[in-house]
């Protein structure tokens, strides 16, 4: 079996087309489309810890600083880390690619406007 996304890996239902969308919403790490590739990933999937807005213990977690503490305890965030040893990517590298994707994201909206 290959590399799982964390929406696999917890059965969250909150992929695109997934049985709790109706009732929570796609999961920002399912749609997070500058992620997609990272670890080998589908869109956030394996990078969920760095991805606002996923669902940790039951309930949408917001900004990465109040849920990064719950995701480096969580199961999935462990098996990417063995499974990528000493090829996981810089949480500082993750943050800054989606930092530049949304300011560039931003300017393209502002100068279609």
């Amino acid at each position: 079996m290959g590399k799982q996304n964390c929406w696999e890996f917890k059965k969250c239902g909150r992929e695109p087309g997934g049985v709790k969308v109706a009732e929570l919403g796609e999961c920002e790490a399912a749609t997070r489309a500058v992620a997609d590739g990272m670890h080998d990933g589908r869109k956030g999937g394996r990078v969920c810890w760095a991805v606002s807005g996923t669902l940790c213990g039951g309930k949408v977690q917001g900004v990465f600083a109040k849920k990064v503490s719950s995701c480096l305890e969580c199961d999935f965030f462990k098996q990417v880390l063995a499974e990528e040893g000493a090829d996981l990517l810089r949480l500082s590298h993750i943050l800054k690619t989606f930092k530049e994707y949304d300011v560039y994201r931003l300017k393209k909206d502002a100068s279609a406007a």
